[in-house]
């Protein structure tokens, strides 16, 4: 039941992010959107905004009390160096190990009203995964709320850090972060340049019925960094981006490489070999089963560019990043 909960929390935080362009990856420490529009106002500090609802915020100063209301947005703060001035957190939110140490107003089961405005926060960072009435809820308890969009290419996961950091003060961080998250993106599509042979990848977010696992479809992050990783996902041209697939339709398309995202319930290489049928798939044959940390991808914040690099390596283990 745990395991359907958590799944189906990872099916929202990711179905609002994502599409297109390839990705590449080496391995670096941790580091991750509409387009935000900013207007000086009245006092020269102010800050106005239009966030993913099409609302107009405004904050009279960089905020100095947030609290986040999901993992990515948790991310985000840290990374552009707001990490000081996040005072509580949802309860998925524990990236960076920092983070586990603030307070927590709920999450995937329900949030509490209450714990948010005891923090007196100055804005708490929503995203797609809030829903709106909290937005709206919150507001009328006279708190600014931001939503944040979930990106869609890593063009506008850069754009979603430059966001943050402008409502939290810490612009020149920002830029210094968006300019090491582009050259190792940068890195990446070079070594893809000159790699002919593309594998076959098939990347398992839940079998829990292992005759119909779900995996990631056309419009994830999941399908656009294994793209630009030089892979080839071989759900990429079903219909959704989380999709079941049947292990009759797997044996047909025979991945090169299986990932294992549902790594994070227990899944492992052994299980999978163990599963009926699944020994007849070329991955499984040749050893070529690996688990992979589901929140380098699910998390549509900075470290997709760890996801992208850690891709690379596994797909292409014979170059040298």
């Amino acid at each position: 039941m745990m395991r359907k909960a958590l799944f189906a929390l990872l099916v929202l935080a990711v179905l609002v992010g994502c599409s297109g362009q390839n990705a590449p990856a080496p391995t670096s420490t941790p580091v991750s959107t509409p387009t935000a529009t900013l207007t000086q106002t009245a006092a020269p500090s102010s800050i106005t905004l239009t966030d993913g609802l099409k609302r107009t915020v405004t904050l009279r100063a960089p905020a100095q009390r947030v609290v986040s209301l999901a993992p990515s947005n948790t991310e985000i703060l840290f990374a552009v160096g707001a990490g000081a001035q996040v005072v509580g957190r949802d309860e998925a939110s524990d990236y960076p190990a920092e983070a586990s140490n603030l307070p927590t107003v709920g999450g995937w089961s329900g949030f509490s009203r209450e714990a948010i405005v005891a923090l007196e926060p100055d804005l708490v960072l929503a995203a797609e995964i809030t829903p709106p009435e909290l937005v709206a809820e919150l507001e009328g308890l006279g708190l600014t709320v931001y939503l944040l969009p979930n990106p869609h290419t890593l063009e506008e996961m850069y754009a979603n850090l430059e966001t943050v950091a402008r409502l939290t003060g810490h612009e020149a961080e920002a830029q210094t972060l968006v300019a090491r998250l582009q050259e190792r993106v940068a890195a990446v599509d070079a070594q893809v340049a000159g790699i002919e042979t593309r594998p076959r990848v098939y990347y398992e977010l839940d079998a829990t019925e292992p005759a119909k696992p779900w995996t990631a479809g056309p419009g994830s992050f999941v399908d656009l960094l294994i793209a630009r990783a030089g892979g080839i996902n071989v759900a990429g041209d079903l219909t959704g981006e989380w999709v079941q697939i049947g292990l009759e339709e797997l044996l047909v398309r025979d991945p090169d490489i299986i990932l294992l995202g549902d790594a994070l319930y227990g899944e492992t290489p052994e299980k999978v070999a163990a599963r009926p049928g699944w020994d007849a798939l070329r991955a499984v044959r040749n050893g070529q089963v690996f688990p992979f940390d589901d929140t380098l991808i699910s998390r549509p914040g900075p470290r997709l560019v760890d996801a992208l690099e850690a891709l690379f390596q596994i797909l292409h283990s014979q170059a040298t990043p």
